[in-house]
């Protein structure tokens, strides 16, 4: 059978564009298609357009340490509509470029919405193009639960395209991005609540990381209410009105409210049902959340029809944007570089952009005890960085190692800090190949530096 396309691609995301280009390279006829601008969640609505927040968060504590080196800094005022139009004209020149990186790969870039008619048909617009092989990398995106009032809540989404900065804003949720949002926007200036439903934020990370990065969100004058739920939210004249489930807890007011409290796979509206494709339960849970659904996938991002694939976050396995990419290109090795490989999965570095920032690979503590009993023993420093010697601030970063004691093999090595996670990339090429305690003591130091640490634990 002859087919418009070797393969189609829906969605030009991270793990999308990886793929196609990746593909091309072996000379494979490939078409993407995407219905909004090219560059998926991370270039036009996550990881991009947020460090810039976070960069631009940094400057008044900066202006501030700057007084205790002798500097003399007069008043700083932020320029909001500035600070994120040029957010703004910074993501659409990275949507561009990646539009050139297709082009130069040989890709045809199909603008719209993309369905599956079958399990080699596509369409988009109206018009039907076949492939021999497709691939589904179409993410997934924030959603809400149903709960009265919900309506006056905003995603992370919008975050980027405020027109004016909030005086005070209230975030629900204690995963990554929430505990994002609030550093970011304490930084900013504006007055942050964040609500959590457990007693602790950041869930599945390092208790010690969790713990360090808690304590200085709260001592640069972040509110966290734990325990409670919001039950209802009401718009009033002096803002929106936060109901919470706590007897004790009074209902909070603010004229923004940010829900981070899931993502799920965006599997709707893109007819898996009529190519047979199977889906399983995604992640996503709490209270008034409907049951979500992610794409079944094998360890090669094969779906349930041989000639489909899936990667990235619409699979719901580990979703952060390196992962995407490396699963789409070890698609496309496996399907036309006639190099079958699957991505792994384990030792995966991640980074919390809160303040402090925190990075991490490998396994936390608890894991590791929970595999090894007592056979782990933990490194772990706590100290002020020289930086801060003469600022007068008692900022502190924490530093661990988790080291299996049969083998001396490092496990996990996790930081909370100033530059963590440029600190833990490097570390994360020595835990992915399985370097010994022993290996970082060996290991000459560059001083001074904060990263000295890791090899100096005893």
């Amino acid at each position: 059978m002859t087919f418009d396309y070797d393969l189609f691609v829906i969605g030009a995301g991270s793990g999308g564009l990886a793929a196609s280009k990746r593909a091309a390279s072996y000379g494979a006829k490939v078409a993407i298609a995407e219905y909004d601008l090219v560059g998926g969640t991370c270039v036009i609505r996550g990881c991009v357009p947020k460090k810039l927040m976070v960069y631009g968060s940094h400057f008044p504590a900066l202006f501030s340490d700057a007084s205790g080196y002798g500097w003399k800094v007069g008043n700083a005022e932020l320029d909001w509509e500035y600070f994120i139009t040029s957010i703004d004209k910074e993501v659409r020149r990275l949507s561009q470029l990646h539009i050139s990186f297709l082009e130069k790969a040989g890709v045809e870039l199909i603008s719209g919405r993309a369905t599956l008619v079958d399990s080699h048909t596509v369409e988009v617009d109206g018009r039907k193009f076949t492939a021999n092989k497709i691939l589904i990398a179409v993410g997934g995106r924030p959603v809400k639960p149903d709960l009265p009032g919900m309506e006056y809540g905003i995603t992370s989404n919008e975050m980027f395209h405020l027109k004016e900065q909030p005086k005070h804003i209230v975030i629900i949720g204690a995963g990554y991005i929430g505990t994002e949002f609030a550093s970011i926007m304490r930084g900013l200036g504006s007055e942050v609540t964040q609500i959590t439903r457990g007693e602790k934020i950041l869930n599945g990370f390092d208790e010690d990381v969790r713990r360090e990065i808690e304590e200085g969100m709260t001592n640069h004058g972040i509110r966290l209410i734990k325990n409670n739920v919001v039950k209802e939210i009401e718009r009033l004249p002096e803002g929106l009105k936060l109901t919470l489930s706590g007897d004790d807890q009074e209902p909070v007011i603010a004229d923004i409210f940010l829900v981070a409290t899931g993502r799920t796979p965006n599997v709707d509206g893109l007819g898996l049902e009529n190519a047979g494709v199977d889906v399983v339960a995604s992640s996503i849970e709490g209270p008034g959340y409907p049951t979500t659904s992610a794409i079944a996938v094998n360890k090669y991002s094969q779906t349930s029809q041989p000639n489909i694939f899936a990667v990235g976050d619409v699979t719901d396995r580990i979703n952060l944007t390196p992962v995407a990419i490396g699963e789409g290109r070890a698609f496309a090795d496996s399907e036309f570089g006639n190099n079958r490989r699957e991505f792994s999965h384990q030792t995966v570095p991640t980074a919390i952009f809160s303040t402090p920032e925190a990075a991490t690979v490998g396994w936390t503590e608890a894991e590791a005890q929970e595999q090894l009993g007592d056979a782990v023993t933990i490194y772990r420093t706590r100290f002020r960085p020289m930086y801060h010697s003469l600022t007068g601030k008692q900022e502190k970063i924490m530093m661990k190692l988790v080291v299996d004691s049969n083998t001396d093999k490092v496990l996990g090595a996790h930081m909370v800090g100033e530059n963590a996670a440029e600190i833990i990339q490097g570390i994360a090429i020595a835990v992915k190949m399985g370097a010994t305690k022993k290996d970082f003591d060996a290991t000459v130091g560059i001083h001074p530096s904060t990263a000295e640490e890791f090899v100096t634990m005893r």
